[in-house]
């Protein structure tokens, strides 16, 4: 019996075409490209002098920032990607009340600012550190690190108790903010952006993964952050600063917001705390002490990094503990 020829084997289906998706490089390209062929309409509009001003306030943030942010990407990913778990159960107590302080001082080591600070707390919590030890990290490391301590002596040569009120005051923030919410705060109040699945990829594919997501997420709030506070340098005006000046409390707390205003890095803020000469000592206190917990930038990136309603319960209290440690400090230092 001859046997029936075998069936032909369907064709299989055609696949379709991947599409190209936008990605940040094409609109980087098309925003180039946009400049130059505008650029003698804008160069016109950069003539008023506001504009120059709010420029020139909105580059020297992202200026100040940017390496600090990068290094604090970089080291975010490091910690999700070559850090085990289990490390920092060991090295961390593993009472959180105990592993709070612990935390806080560890940012003694890490020079850094504030925007370096946030992706890496943000790291911190996803390989298991718990939120109050991590919120303590945050708020210390760019208060009482080297670089930012020396800076400040440097800035008050003939006050060298600012440098020892500055750091005390900043460390028991952080560590009355990490205690109090163990107390009060709530695992869903932070809402962790979903970062991409690292466990089935090589360390480098799984570190470059890691430093665009935070990237995409802490940079896009940065600049969110500098025009803001370029915005209000622009706005508010000088000669308010000088009526303030001469109320003891009133003056606190113009340069508590001052510092919220103008999201002055954590390394340079002192230069700027020495040059307002008309307040006194604890209302500058006050400021550096303020100034990298709370300001418009941060408050942007902790909205990208951990969700709007954390930011939204976390800096008005970190605001009004950070003025009220800073005051005591400076009536009982200064």
């Amino acid at each position: 019996m001859d046997e029936a020829p075998p069936a032909a084997t369907p064709p299989a289906p055609a696949q379709p075409a991947p599409q190209r998706r936008i990605g940040s490089v094409e609109v980087l390209a098309v925003v180039l490209v946009l400049l130059v062929v505008f650029r003698g309409p804008l160069a016109a509009l950069i003539s008023n002098p506001r504009l120059q001003t709010w420029t020139t306030v909105f580059v020297s943030v992202l200026v100040q920032a940017v390496p600090f942010l990068v290094f604090g990407v970089a080291l975010s990913a490091v910690i999700a990607v070559f850090v085990p778990r289990s490390f920092w159960a060991r090295a961390l107590p593993k009472h959180p009340a105990l592993a709070v302080p612990a935390a806080g001082l560890a940012g003694v080591v890490l020079p850094g600012c504030e925007c370096g600070s946030v992706p890496i707390a943000g790291s911190l919590i996803r390989r298991g550190v718990t939120p109050a030890a991590a919120l303590a990290f945050l708020l210390a490391a760019p208060a009482i690190n080297p670089i930012v301590l020396t800076a400040t002596a440097v800035a008050f040569p003939d006050d060298p108790m600012m440098v020892v009120a500055r750091g005390g005051a900043s460390l028991i923030v952080a560590v009355a903010m990490g205690w109090l919410w163990l107390r009060l705060g709530k695992a869903e109040w932070i809402k962790l952006p979903h970062r991409p699945d690292l466990d089935g990829m090589s360390r480098g594919n799984a570190f470059w993964a890691a430093a665009r997501h935070d990237v995409m997420h802490a940079g896009g709030f940065l600049v969110l952050g500098a025009a803001a506070a370029a915005t209000i340098n622009v706005v508010v005006p000088e000669a308010w600063l000088t009526t303030l000046a001469s109320d003891p409390v009133l003056s606190v707390l113009a340069l508590a917001v001052l510092a919220v205003l103008l999201s002055i890095c954590s390394e340079a803020d002192a230069f700027v705390a020495a040059s307002l000469s008309q307040f006194s000592l604890t209302s500058r206190l006050v400021f550096l002490v303020v100034g990298p917990m709370v300001d418009l930038k941060l408050i942007s990136m902790q909205t990208g990094v951990f969700g709007r309603r954390f930011a939204m319960r976390f800096a008005p209290v970190t605001f009004v503990v950070a003025v009220s440690i800073g005051t005591i400090a400076g009536v009982v230092l200064l």
